[in-house]
């Protein structure tokens, strides 16, 4: 077993003592983290979309903030503000809390277009530019957005621009019956996120981001990736297709998931089992097909039926 494989097992491993029954949830949460990519979980009240963030930020040895978005939040206290000195007679940048390595947006969706648009080149160039100076984030840097997709009063849908920057968007989904029996057990006198702690450091996750990108890729895979891409551009049910962000996307999602399962190249499998999360929230249906009972999930099935598989790939 390599040694990111290892590692990335122990990281799953210590959530899944918080989040029961998700392995699979956990996984994409973990490649979207060493794929260096931003993740957008939206689901109903109550399924574990903040706890899933927070148990992330635990078993981690890095920085970790939390912003509550409200109607009321300000650009400023996302990224930060200038102040002056009095003493010095300067103006001195203070930093906001979106300078840490994994950041909690939760329920980004309440938030006003003006503050989600602060976001964007924090999102997208890691860096925050104030008063006409720039300043870098790490190089480990995790937006964790949480939504509620059915309580839209008081919320600001979020843009094509701002949704094209989430590397992932998940959903948590019911536990069974045998699962929710057994998080009712663990919490019974303590809640479980009270017991765990750092497994991997800075280091671990950068090692885990380099060796992604050693993963082989066999030009027929990425060509496969290319023209599923290409084909939602061209599918009659979409006014908007995946842009170029997310082919690039998809491509890097399919070489994590062959690291995280200990596999050395990217098996076509990989490519076609990433592209919901990584694809779907970057299409947009036109209002006939909506209409006609259609969603980004079942289009991206037709377009995933509708391009050849490449075959005999190592």
């Amino acid at each position: 077993m390599s040694s990111p494989q290892r590692v990335l097992n122990a990281l799953a491993d210590n959530i899944e003592k918080v989040i029961v029954g998700k392995r699979n949830i956990i996984e994409l949460v973990l490649i979207s983290l060493i794929c260096r990519g931003h993740l957008l979980i939206e689901d109903v009240p109550g399924l574990g979309k903040t706890m899933l963030a927070r148990a992330l930020a635990r078993s981690l040895a890095l920085g970790f903030r939390r912003i509550q978005f409200t109607p009321d939040l300000l650009p400023s206290d996302v990224t930060g503000v200038s102040i002056y000195n009095q003493k010095t007679a300067e103006f001195e940048f203070k930093q906001g809390p979106v300078f840490t390595n994994i950041l909690l947006a939760d329920e980004i969706n309440r938030a006003t277009p003006r503050t989600q648009s602060s976001m964007l080149e924090c999102m997208a160039e890691y860096q925050v530019t104030a008063d006409g100076h720039t300043y870098e984030l790490p190089r480990v840097f995790m937006v964790v957005a949480t939504q509620n997709p059915i309580e839209l009063q008081g919320t600001y849908p979020l843009p094509e621009a701002q949704l094209d920057r989430f590397f992932m968007r998940i959903k948590m989904g019911y536990p069974s019956v045998d699962e929710e029996m057994s998080v009712m057990t663990m919490q019974a006198h303590n809640h479980p996120i009270e017991q765990i702690g750092p497994v991997l450091g800075e280091a671990d996750v950068i090692a885990a981001m380099d060796a992604v990108k050693a993963v082989h890729l066999e030009t027929a895979v990425q060509r496969y990736a290319a023209e599923i891409v290409a084909a939602t551009r061209r599918h009659t049910d979409l006014k908007l297709g995946a842009s170029p962000r997310g082919s690039l996307a998809l491509m890097r999602a399919a070489q994590a998931m062959a690291l995280v399962r200990g596999v050395n190249f990217v098996d076509p499998a990989f490519v076609k089992e990433a592209a919901l999360p990584v694809l779907a929230h970057r299409l947009l249906v036109k209002p006939q097909a909506l209409l006609a009972g259609k969603n980004p999930a079942i289009i991206l099935e037709e377009v995933l039926a509708s391009v050849s598989v490449p075959v005999n790939v190592c």
